[in-house]
């Protein structure tokens, strides 16, 4: 990020200006979220994070796990997607988002312009839950500092939550996913879009179409900010 746009940030969020994107282009309802103390993480670079994640036993999840999942893409990346939790491929191939949602996921890049290279992708898990279970909020928090030093290492210029899971922890919210979409969320500096995760939409094509309005607000706020 170049350092007028940091300065631009600091300076609406001085003012008090959560989201800068014209209000009559979308329904704007910032959420505040509390800082996320960075115990173990610093200032650390790319390098010695991915170390410390790979080496991590915060939880009891690192005793089942057959490798982390750091993240993949570009680390100085405009776009950042997170999900909930690595599943038994991702476990198994050290990446998030693969298998049949992996490529749903690259579909919904390439239909933005982007691509698997271009975005950074995370899960608020780095290790697999046993049998895919839901996050405990335990080891989401264990999990945290990594995800928010990401952040930091990224600074993306939005962030898309991806799944009920990865929402409601980034938000710190008991919301559904239908009740958390469609509005400018915000994180940090960063302003935070909620659509659906990939899996649920093969189970419910239907809800495709949501998922394309979700990404469209998105390219709304990053041309807005980019204005």
């Amino acid at each position: 990020m170049m350092q007028s746009e940091q300065a631009r940030r600091e300076y609406l969020r001085a003012m008090g200006i959560d989201v800068w994107v014209p209000r009559d282009q979308v329904d704007v309802e910032p959420v505040c979220t509390a800082p996320v103390t960075q115990t173990g993480t610093g200032d650390i670079g790319w390098d010695e994070l991915r170390s410390a994640v790979a080496a991590c036993t915060r939880c009891s999840l690192h005793e089942s796990r057959t490798q982390t999942v750091f993240g993949v893409g570009n680390p100085e990346a405009d776009w950042m997607f997170i999900g909930e939790a690595p599943g038994a491929e991702e476990d198994r191939r050290g990446e998030p988002f693969v298998g049949r949602a992996g490529k749903l996921l690259d579909e919904m890049l390439l239909a933005i312009g982007e691509r698997r290279e271009s975005v950074f992708i995370a899960n608020i898990l780095k290790c697999r839950p046993p049998n895919n279970r839901d996050p405990s909020r335990e080891e989401a928090a264990s999990c945290r500092p990594y995800l928010e030093r990401q952040i930091e290492l990224v600074r993306p210029k939005i962030i898309l939550a991806v799944g009920r899971i990865a929402a409601q922890q980034l938000l710190q919210s008991d919301a559904p996913v239908g009740r958390l979409r469609g509005k400018v969320h915000q994180l940090d500096a960063a302003p935070l879009v909620v659509t659906y995760h990939p899996a649920y939409l093969l189970r419910s094509p239907s809800q495709k179409r949501k998922a394309w309005d979700d990404l469209c607000l998105a390219r709304r706020i990053m041309a807005g900010a980019a204005g």
